[in-house]
């Protein structure tokens, strides 16, 4: 069994995790740390997990995690660029929900999040955690960055498109929504009930934190710089992305049978069949990214439909992938739920 330490285990990413996880036949969690709540049972904190989880939240600033196999950050940003060295350092295996470590040039994460890296010199070995395209590296490596949700969805919904370049690089268009966990587990006045229950809006729109990672996945994948707008917008529900994509065509293609292709074999990704329109509905808490793609009017335009549970493929359940991937299980295990309707 793969021993498991959590930092950050109580968020909304972090108990993702635990419900995940404490269903995995090939993990065991031995830790599940916290800044608060500390000496709390973790089923008090997360009633669901009664019966299936019986350990109490520790305190993150004593507690040693170098007899882990794996640990999990979920975490906000900064926290594991600290604390991660030393389990590198270790032989422990890590991976980062935050995004300590997922932009290789460290200026430009510095000005993004706005402080100084502190472990510059692991940036460079970490592997960006999206399998559908760094499967084989992901086997093989120590430290993980696991991608954000507004990215995995954004970039998932492109790939064909900008690997085969079949689109205009310089004027792709990412219209993306999200429910209002993709906050996290915090009291913020912009999250409240009475806030964003029954309301829309846009923000972010000078320059949202997610857009240098996925310019910079985008532009790898395309072996060239792309242009992006991008634009995310808070709707009143509690879980789900849903991203509207656009790129103009640069050639005739079969854009079906491109999106079939690419992600034949891919046990996360469903591409729907023509015509079809994925809801956030049909995605709820499992790993899963359902695609569709359409050319309306026949015009040059390529309009794809990407959604995910951005608390699943978007964090948590995109982590365990990994995880299955680095310990050479099946990369299914532990993650093969059937989304919940109603």
């Amino acid at each position: 069994m793969i021993k498991v330490g959590i930092v950050g285990g109580t968020g909304y990413s972090g108990v993702e995790l635990l419900r995940i996880l404490a269903q995995h036949p090939g993990a065991e969690i031995v830790a599940i740390c916290s800044r608060s709540n500390h000496g709390m049972p973790v089923w008090e904190m997360f009633p669901n997990l009664r019966g299936y989880l019986d350990l109490e939240v520790l305190d993150a600033s004593k507690t040693r995690l170098d007899h882990c196999d794996v640990v999990f950050f979920a975490t906000p940003n900064g926290i594991a660029m600290q604390q991660a060295p030393a389990l590198l350092d270790a032989g422990v295996r890590v991976i980062d929900l935050a995004a300590d470590f997922r932009l290789p040039d460290i200026a430009e994460w510095e000005r993004w999040y706005g402080m100084k890296h502190a472990c510059p010199e692991w940036v460079a070995k970490a592997v960006y955690g999206l399998p559908e395209v760094n499967r084989e590296a992901i086997k093989k490596a120590q430290l993980i960055a696991n991608p954000g949700c507004y990215p995995t969805a954004v970039q998932l919904g492109f790939l064909p498109l900008v690997e085969a370049g079949v689109v205009e690089l310089k004027h792709l268009v990412a219209d993306v929504k999200s429910g209002v966990s993709g906050a996290g587990r915090k009291p913020e006045t912009h999250i409240l009930f009475s806030e964003a229950s029954d309301n829309f809006k846009a923000y972010g729109v000078a320059g949202h934190r997610h857009l240098p990672e996925i310019r910079h996945g985008l532009s790898q994948y395309a072996g060239m710089p792309v242009g992006l707008t991008f634009v995310p917008h808070l709707v009143p529900m509690i879980r789900g992305i849903h991203a509207t994509l656009y790129g103009q065509l640069a050639k005739e293609v079969d854009l079906q049978a491109l999106f079939e292709k690419r992600f034949a074999g891919e046990p996360f990704v469903d591409v729907l069949p023509a015509g079809s329109c994925p809801e956030t509905r049909t995605v709820r808490a499992a790993n899963l990214c359902r695609i569709a793609v359409h050319q309306p009017q026949g015009g040059d335009t390529a309009v794809v439909l990407s959604v995910i549970d951005n608390l699943v493929k978007g964090a948590a359940g995109q982590a365990v992938q990994n995880m299955n991937l680095m310990f050479g299980l099946e990369e299914t295990a532990g993650l093969c739920q059937i989304p919940l309707l109603p």
